[in-house]
């Protein structure tokens, strides 16, 4: 979204993009803002903004030099198909290393004053792109990085941390030890935890095949304020199975498409929500987003998507 960023990856550099992240999203009038994930940039990782290596390779007991053997075994594995490489190998017990979240947080908070999500991917997803060599059990591996990512996470006073799984809805029959791992982490957020799950985002593609039906076992067992779920590039027709989900967990509705240069109008964003509500009630309805991140994207689509979101909410309001 910011490509300069890329030609000067410098830590001001990276601060002002921040800024103009935060700053977009605050003359759009976003209720609660994110800073993109800029704070675990990685030149060498722009595609994906390091969602995954940024948080596995600084672990203790985790090796980052990945040889032709590693390769190979980590090709044998089930779920991965769209990675060739594993992002690094367990050797040991895992530890937080030179694993920071916390200062990384308290770098970002400064520059806003507006309400404020901070992101960080799942315990499920981390665990399926490591070649492990010390648990030989995906679950225990699982939650061995949750108990490690949770320590910190009760240092991040953000107003809503949100606990990304984009794989889990291409394996629903891992939900119980997902579920049971990710909580470990939403029990630590001091305030508002949210989960976010999607049918994946590489390259602007779905690397992800299943419905939501199966996963709604998953999300009961969440301990969770709501769930972020992609629907804008999916379709609506899955709507009704929500309504078997808790009372108490709220949605967050994906009403723009990211993986998708068309702008949305404010009409058919409006129309998505009242859909919405027409089939689960508008209380069931607590946030409506973007299905996704929007780290593909040109800046100027990005952008207007953005406010093409509060508008259509605007209108939808009758504001």
């Amino acid at each position: 979204m910011i490509d300069w960023l890329a030609a000067n990856p410098s830590l001001q550099a990276l601060e002002d993009a921040t800024m103009v992240v935060l700053k977009t999203q605050e003359l759009a009038e976003i209720d609660v803002i994110a800073d993109g994930e800029l704070y675990r940039f990685d030149v060498n990782h722009p595609e994906t903004n390091g969602m995954i290596e940024y948080f596995v390779k600084p672990l203790g007991n985790v090796r980052s030099e990945i040889t032709r053997t590693d390769i190979e075994a980590f090709g044998k594995q089930k779920g991965m198909s769209f990675r060739v490489r594993p992002a690094a190998v367990v050797e040991g017990a895992i530890n937080e290393g030179t694993l920071d979240l916390v200062n990384a947080y308290k770098r970002i908070r400064p520059l806003t004053k507006h309400a404020f999500k901070f992101t960080i991917t799942g315990p499920h997803m981390l665990s399926k792109t490591l070649l492990d060599h010390h648990y030989k059990d995906l679950p225990l591996l699982s939650h061995a990085i949750a108990h490690v990512l949770a320590k910190q996470i009760k240092e991040i006073d953000a107003d809503v941390i949100q606990l990304d799984e984009a794989n889990l809805p291409g394996s629903p029959e891992e939900w119980e030890w997902a579920a049971s791992a990710i909580n470990i982490m939403l029990d630590a957020i001091p305030k508002t935890p949210a989960v976010h799950l999607c049918f994946g985002n590489y390259g602007g593609q779905t690397v992800q095949k299943g419905t939501w039906e199966k996963l709604i076992a998953y999300m009961n067992a969440l301990h969770t304020d709501h769930v972020v779920l992609e629907f804008a590039h999916r379709g609506y027709n899955e709507l009704e199975f929500f309504t078997d989900l808790r009372r108490e967990i709220g949605i967050g509705l994906g009403v723009v498409d990211i993986k998708s240069t068309v702008i949305e109008t404010p009409e058919l964003i409006a129309e998505r929500i009242e859909n919405a509500t027409h089939v689960l009630g508008e209380d069931r309805i607590r946030y409506i987003h973007p299905d996704c991140g929007f780290w593909m994207l040109k800046r100027s689509i990005a952008n207007a998507k953005i406010r093409a979101l509060t508008l259509g909410r605007n209108l939808f309001e009758g504001r």
